[in-house]
């Protein structure tokens, strides 16, 4: 009887030990693919500022106080933070303890 109960507390024990980790690699890969999408928000920034950037020299006629490149300039800021804060969760969530196993805490049960 012993050994029915070890055995079922360890397929117990590893079972939320497999639902644990598939929960954080879930978290994990939704931050992911959300940092993929802001990267590639930051990319396509990056592109149309140079461009500008690149016209605005060519031509003679750069302007600090021009709206667009303020825009642009609040838009790669604000996709840095978002990515910085990404980052910051998804090691959250990937160092965090996993929680203790629930069937050490439980008093065995007569049925088993």
């Amino acid at each position: 009887m012993s050994d029915q109960k070890n055995i079922k507390n360890k397929c117990h024990s590893f079972i939320g030990n497999l639902k644990t980790e598939i929960l954080r690699t879930s978290a994990i890969g939704k931050k992911m693919l959300t940092a993929g999408r802001t990267n590639s928000h930051l990319k396509d920034t990056y592109e149309e500022l140079g461009r500008i950037i690149e016209n605005k020299v060519s031509s003679g006629e750069i302007e600090i106080d021009d709206a667009k490149i303020r825009s642009l300039l609040h838009t790669i800021k604000a996709c840095k933070k978002d990515l910085r804060e990404i980052e910051e969760q998804v090691n959250k969530i990937r160092f965090a303890p996993a929680p203790e196993d629930i069937s050490k805490r439980l008093p065995p049960r007569d049925d088993d």
